[in-house]
């Protein structure tokens, strides 16, 4: 290059001034900077996010895929202890590390707000050609529209790991349709490493992982160039989900013979859980009709359709009211436009990836509805839900953009009024200067070491961290109840010897009366759960934890206004950790009586084994000799209790009043006739009574 052309491309060059400019001023920048200011003000509006979930087994996953516990504890969370925990590890992290809980919501909710910068680009992906103008509000419809989900709000700057897994599946979709436009094997190595990954991290990502290979078929080459991007697809997914899940598997494997515990147990057959399918059945529409319907239901604001409270979300029927237009459009331009016209292969190319992205989401919408139907596992589908619809809409309205503009603007009056009336937000905490937990205990419980105690379906794991270093953690009746024979037993056991005398319960005392901050709960339900492991409270030696700001409100059945402020009262949580000793010998009457409630109890399954899943769990008992006992048996797959109270059977199903299923006697003879199932008003069982 001559000297004079050396000048001439310096002064070509843009100024790395101009080049910042250009970055900041141009359309892309702007988007995903609103994109990210939006999540944030909405992660401050909402308030502290202290989720069922987060107590649970969050941030307890978080710090055991740091620390090992394998050792020491024993389901402290329930089987969701054993879930691959890295995905949680920076909401661990963060929370642990001295930051406000605000400064720790703002950093989550700034990453999580890269779902809405995905969603932009694979709208871009699918557009028709038209001016820049056109597809920036193509691409800004599709980022409002996926944005307006209420699932998608109310995670932002919360513990949940949705989001962040959800946007690897979405760059992964992303390459995909690339690959769809310009056909490289790059693309699609990467694209399967991705969602691998996301599999491995939460498992739930494997439904997308396998309905993204639909649209590898879709690549414009030869079958056989086809079939071998599909085996190149199949290799690197494997590749992707094995880096990121081996390590854990090989821990699985040494403490339970399954390297994918608690799930496939059905093969591998750990005798610490049950063999039967984990399928929970909670949001799985009950027959063809309700899935056809599921759309519409989901439009509602009605709990417990796609997820545990109110979040209508009418993207879906938009989706298929834009599907119905698109059709109509296409018939009409081929009655009287021009069929024979060529197509520009711009616009061949997007159609193309259109119809795949398309394809790809009805594979993974029936496999959703068939596997879970939970609206929290369906993020990064919704997202691109959201861009089917407004492509489709943009597509089939291209010569009608006036129709297109009133439909757009009223399916947004009637979403957003939707969020503001018919969504129930969970009533987060109000921000302060203090980190996301912030527990008092007492000195001795922090410094000795000791095997704790809890029982309930939230398993307070969240306290586990910050109890003496060594400490143990095992939830007896929490997911899983765990019962005093068999492999839990033997390891329960083998804990309590390792760890005597130095034995605890910790349980929450809910009491809110003027007196709770002094004195105990009724210790009755503790002492039941450590009756049949030969063990009991020691009143006399009792201690008090304080957690601020930890109060977890039972779901509402009305919608709330965002941010609802709870009383200063109900922000704390309160906790007795009490010294555990060995018990009296067990009373021969009770072990006859829980031997006649387990063969009600059996019989009971054999009569409907559609609604007690999963068979044979383990019996546990509450109550008193005097006031008579009251034996349970939890089943997770269907959230159905059973119950046998004073002589009498009754199953209770998930927030519904619990109902009589016949005399304890008759169950235990024999199992009856029975009419079971579930219908559009849940669960019913119906029992024939012998004469």
């Amino acid at each position: 290059m001559s000297s004079i052309q050396e000048a001439l491309a310096l002064v070509q060059r843009p100024s790395p001034l101009a080049s910042v400019t250009r970055l900041f001023t141009s359309p892309r920048f702007l988007v995903y900077s609103c994109c990210t200011l939006v999540a944030l003000l909405l992660c401050y509006h909402l308030g502290k996010d202290m989720a069922w979930d987060t107590l649970d087994y969050h941030f307890y996953a978080g710090f055991s895929a740091l620390h090992d516990r394998f050792g020491q504890d024993y389901f402290p969370a329930g089987p969701q202890s054993y879930l691959n925990p890295y995905v949680l590890v920076p909401f661990y992290v963060l929370a642990a590390s001295g930051l406000t809980a605000l400064q720790v919501a703002l950093i989550l909710a700034a990453a999580q707000s890269v779902i809405l910068w995905l969603v932009y680009e694979l709208a871009l992906a699918v557009a028709p050609p038209a001016t820049p103008t056109a597809r920036l509000a193509l691409g800004i419809c599709a980022v409002t529209l996926a944005g307006a989900n209420p699932v998608l709000i109310i995670q932002f700057g919360s513990s949940f790991a949705d989001i962040l897994t959800a946007e690897i599946v979405l760059a992964g979709w992303l390459l995909l349709v690339g690959a769809v436009r310009a056909p490289h094997a790059l693309r699609v190595s990467c694209a399967a490493l991705l969602l691998g990954c996301a599999t491995a991290l939460k498992m739930s990502n494997g439904l997308p992982a396998v309905s993204a290979g639909v649209m590898v078929l879709f690549i414009p080459e030869s079958w056989r160039s086809r079939f071998r991007y599909a085996a190149l697809f199949v290799a690197a997914g494997i590749v992707g989900f094995a880096v990121v899940a081996v390590p854990w598997c090989i821990r699985l494997e040494e403490h339970f013979g399954n390297p994918f515990f608690p799930l496939l147990n059905g093969i591998f057959r750990s005798p610490q859980l049950t063999t039967a399918p984990i399928i929970h059945y909670r949001f799985i529409p009950p027959s063809l009709g309700a899935a056809l319907w599921r759309p519409f239901a989901i439009a509602t604001p009605r709990a417990l359709i796609h997820t545990e409270y109110a979040a209508p979300d009418l993207r879906y029927v938009l989706l298929l009211a834009a599907a119905a237009l698109s059709l109509l459009a296409w018939g009409w331009k081929r009655r009287h436009g021009n069929a024979a016209a060529p197509i520009e292969p711009a616009r061949e190319r997007s159609g193309l990836a259109l119809t795949a992205l398309g394809s790809a989401f009805l594979v993974d919408w029936v496999l959703w509805l068939k596997a879970s139907g939970n609206s929290r596992y369906f993020i990064p589908m919704a997202c691109v839900a959201a861009v089917l619809a407004i492509v489709l809409l943009f597509r089939s309205c291209s010569d009608w953009p006036r129709l297109r503009n009133y439909l757009l603007l009223t399916f947004f009056i009637v979403q957003f009024y939707q969020l503001r009336i018919g969504t129930e937000y969970p009533p987060d905490l109000p921000w302060d200067h203090a980190p996301w937990f912030e527990i008092s205990i007492p000195k001795s419980v922090a410094s000795d070491p000791g095997l704790y105690f809890s029982i309930g379906v939230e398993s307070d794991s969240f306290i586990a961290p910050y109890l003496a270093p060594g400490s143990g953690f095992i939830n007896l009746e929490g997911n899983y109840t765990l019962g005093p024979d068999g492999a839990n037993g033997k390891h329960i056991a083998a804990l309590v010897g390792r760890y005597s005398p130095n034995l605890r319960m910790l349980m929450r005392d809910g009491r809110r009366a003027a007196g709770y901050v002094s004195g105990l709960p009724n210790m009755l339900v503790a002492n039941d759960a450590l009756e049949p492991f030969g063990l009991q409270v020691d009143t006399g030696d009792c201690k008090r934890i304080i957690v601020h700001d930890v109060s977890t409100p039972a779901l509402g059945i009305g919608g709330h206004t965002p941010s609802t402020v709870l009383p200063a009262s109900l922000n704390m949580g309160y906790f007795i950790t009490c010294r555990v000793v060995t018990g009296k010998a067990r009373d021969p009457a009770l072990a006859l009586a829980e031997s006649a409630a387990n063969l009600a109890f059996d019989h009971l399954e054999d009569a409907c084994p559609a609604l007690f899943q999963p068979r044979r769990p383990a019996t546990y008992f509450v109550g008193t000799k005097a006031h008579g006992y009251i034996w349970e048996r939890q089943y997770p797959n269907t959230d159905i209790f059973a119950l046998i109270h004073n002589g009498w059977v009754r199953f209770q199903p998930y927030m519904s009043q619990g109902r009589f299923a016949g005399a304890q006697s008759a169950w235990e003879k024999a199992p009856l006739r029975v009419t079971c199932g579930r219908g559009a008003d849940g669960y019913f069982l119906r029992a024939t009574m012998p004469r």
